[in-house]
């Protein structure tokens, strides 16, 4: 049945109003929130990208997600204390003589704190965040490697295939990576560049912990990462109850098949 025109007209700029309040939304969250078909949504958003009410990306380019996305200082006030919790936990995983890899996350850079306050020597730490790398080198033992690519300042992160083609200099022995959302499908995150790191560092690191707070935890994302079984050790300040609430395995410790 064909719906009326002010009924459409009324749908998208309720949908307008809403999109401009989020730094992004998944196509199946629109859907949700309007209980409209995946086709609906997208013949909604070319009209509103049309008019120019709104932009519309795919993951969205580097400088978008640059422009858009809350910066590493804002997301740095979040959930500060679970995050110092969980830094307590990882840093337990790391070994001397390791070879690590530090996502850009806020996250991740909580196990950085923690490592400069009890550090953990020798260690060959190699990240793409500029807060990382500054945190670690000034520690003694510790020999710090930035990745190349290209510098999203707010982000404070270095992107783009010149980053994935450094990895092939280091043997990782540690990775540990942060994410958007965690949920019964696996891991989602921000934008198609910063998953496409990720994803070459989950094929080549040994070993991959998961460092997600529990607000990530029941959530999505723009682009989808991995699925659990690609993931070692989730490391969360959740507790066991809520991330089996939200469909997170709890108990994955069987090291992954590396090919």
């Amino acid at each position: 049945m064909k719906v009326a025109l002010h009924i459409v007209a009324a749908r998208r700029e309720k949908l307008a109003a809403w999109l401009q309040q989020r730094s992004y939304v998944p196509l199946q969250e629109v859907c949700a929130r309007f209980k409209i078909s995946e086709a609906t949504a997208r013949r909604d958003l070319a009209a509103l990208v049309s008019g120019k009410q709104i932009r519309r990306t795919h993951g969205g380019a580097l400088a978008d997600y640059n422009h858009r996305f809350p910066s590493f200082l804002e997301r740095q006030r979040v959930e500060a204390g679970g995050k110092r919790l969980i830094a307590r936990e990882a840093w337990k995983v790391i070994e001397p003589g390791a070879v690590c890899f530090f996502d850009a996350g806020t996250t991740v850079f909580a196990v950085a704190e923690e490592l400069q306050r009890v550090p953990v020597t020798p260690l060959t730490a190699v990240t793409s965040s500029l807060p990382v790398a500054e945190m670690l080198a000034p520690v003694t033992g510790v020999s710090v490697h930035l990745l190349g690519g290209e510098l999203l300042p707010r982000q404070s992160v270095l992107l783009g295939r010149a980053a994935r083609m450094a990895l092939e200099f280091y043997n990782i022995d540690v990775a540990f990576l942060g994410v958007e959302g965690a949920n019964e499908q696996g891991l989602w995150n921000s934008q198609d560049e910063v998953v496409a790191l990720q994803k070459r560092i989950i094929a080549e690191a040994r070993e991959v912990v998961l460092c997600a707070d529990e607000t990530k935890l029941g959530k999505t994302g723009p682009v989808f990462l991995a699925h659990w079984k690609q993931i070692d050790k989730l490391i969360t300040d959740a507790t066991r109850e809520r991330a089996e609430e939200c469909g997170v395995p709890v108990d994955f410790r069987t090291p992954r098949t590396k090919p």
